[in-house]
């Protein structure tokens, strides 16, 4: 079972970095492709996946603390570092953006969860 929810909480993060690099893609007119998509969001995949591990998300993917905080965080710091290295940009105004979208979608889901969690364990 926690087998199933990491794997869940892995693919539901996946999705929801990729949703946030083609939303940004889109409202600066860029091309919605699969190769630009891809790589807008490549350096945000790579930060989440290291936020998991760092965290060992796997025992509790859906908590919110500490696990959803690091993943957000190390998404967003490790995709503005990687930008950073490969020559793309970090401005200000796009961090701002970034960790703020990011936010509300990594830690989000997680807070919904949280609560659907607690809602349940009264009725039981």
């Amino acid at each position: 079972m926690k087998n199933k929810r990491f794997l869940g909480a892995l693919a539901l993060d996946s999705v929801l970095v990729t949703a946030f690099a083609a939303l940004g893609r889109s409202s600066h007119a860029h091309t919605l492709d699969v190769a630009g998509i891809a790589q807008t969001a490549w350096p945000f995949l790579a930060g989440m996946a290291l936020g998991h591990a760092a965290v060992r998300s796997w025992h509790a993917p859906r908590r919110l603390w500490p696990e959803g905080v690091m993943v957000w965080g190390t998404t967003v710091v490790g995709g503005m570092l990687l930008r950073t290295l490969t020559g793309a940009g970090t401005a200000t105004s796009f961090v701002i953006v970034a960790s703020t979208f990011l936010a509300l979608f990594l830690l989000g889901w997680r807070g919904v969860a949280a609560l659907l969690a607690r809602r349940s364990a009264k009725r039981a």
